[in-house]
């Protein structure tokens, strides 16, 4: 009998440890869910769109990406991601610029370009070998560098945003269009600059239709170009049209047929981008694309016009931290001074 009592009380230890076990197991297992599911169900309405804004830094011309990025964050409450793209030996630079800066709040990523993939396609004579610089084909390659975002903002380094970048990124594409630019004739007092400046508005002042090749496209050479300074792109229609592949192509044929007008486009950015997007981009508001700030020194827009202005471009040779420059005070109010000190604005006036 006590052989059989101690058995039974054996027997009975053994059934309350495992009816803890299981009972352990089960309030750990509802614990673990539980915190999963608190962490991942954020109620919809504290969800936040978020906006990719795409701009590069160049060595020399860093301070022009900061005091960029300065205006667009100051000027908005969106949710921005900034991609920062740099070469590898100007990526700390990059960083450290950003985190010791009034820029340290931004939401930022800084990515590397390698400029391998270029090789081959470049032709080295160009009226402007500034424009030949690997960032200046980033533009291109945007959904290598970018991979989780459906629509994406590129802007050149040499603008100040004074809008909402919200509008911008609103921009409507039409079913089928893979990005949205700014057309040259649809720039407010286009014409007054144009006659200004001696700015050509049209493909002939890119494609060289004496070639065959351009004339072979059919494309007018009356057609308003677009400025691809400022990009609104649909990074699912960019993939499946492959438009990185026609770049290159018409990148490559330039080398090999010189097909690029040497008076603007010299084999640069623009001219691949106008044969391939032809007829097939949508527009941007005019306003958000105010440019040729930088084409003379002695031409200016009025105060009233630049103030309506949502986004000013300096596109051209005078850039505002340079001297001679135009309207450099709009640009200068956004400025971020460089913590390492190598960056500096040259104040002549004139």
């Amino acid at each position: 009998m006590a052989l059989l009592r101690k058995i039974n009380q054996v027997l009975l230890f053994l059934l309350i440890v495992t009816l803890c076990g299981i009972l352990y197991k089960k309030v750990h297992k509802g614990t673990v869910l539980r915190n999963e599911t608190d962490e991942d169900s954020e109620p919809p309405e504290e969800m936040e769109e978020e906006i990719p804004v795409v701009i590069c830094a160049a060595a020399g011309r860093m301070g022009a990406t900061m005091a960029a990025i300065n205006s667009i964050y100051s000027n908005t409450d969106a949710n921005i991601l900034f991609y920062v793209v740099g070469l590898r030996n100007t990526l700390s630079r990059i960083r450290k610029w950003i985190e010791h800066s009034k820029l340290r709040e931004i939401n930022f990523k800084v990515v590397e370009f390698n400029p391998i993939v270029l090789k081959g396609k470049i032709r080295p004579d160009s009226s402007r070998p500034e424009l030949l610089q690997p960032l200046n084909f980033v533009r291109f390659y945007l959904p290598l560098l970018i991979h989780r975002h459906e629509k994406v903002i590129y802007l050149d380094d040499d603008v100040i945003v004074q809008g909402d970048i919200q509008e911008l990124y609103d921009t409507t594409l039409a079913l089928g269009h893979a990005a949205a630019f700014s057309g040259d004739c649809d720039l407010p007092s286009a014409q007054d600059m144009n006659r200004f400046v001696g700015l050509q508005n049209t493909y002939m002042g890119y494609l060289d239709y004496r070639k065959k090749t351009i004339k072979d496209l059919g494309i007018s050479p009356s057609t308003c170009s677009f400025n691809p300074g400022v990009i609104v792109a649909n990074m699912t229609e960019w993939k499946h049209q492959r438009i990185t592949k026609q770049l290159e192509k018409w990148m490559q044929k330039n080398v090999e047929e010189n097909l690029y007008s040497s008076s603007l486009g010299g084999g640069v950015a623009t001219s691949p981008m106008l044969i391939v997007f032809h007829g097939k981009y949508s527009a941007i508001n005019p306003l958000w694309h105010i440019r040729h700030l930088g084409w003379n020194p002695d031409t200016r827009y009025s105060e009233h016009f630049l103030q309506e202005a949502k986004l000013l471009h300096w596109n051209g040779r005078h850039k505002p931290w340079d001297f001679p420059s135009v309207h450099n005070d709009l640009w200068e109010s956004w400025f971020v001074p460089d913590p390492a000190g190598i960056f500096k604005l040259n104040h002549h006036s004139s």
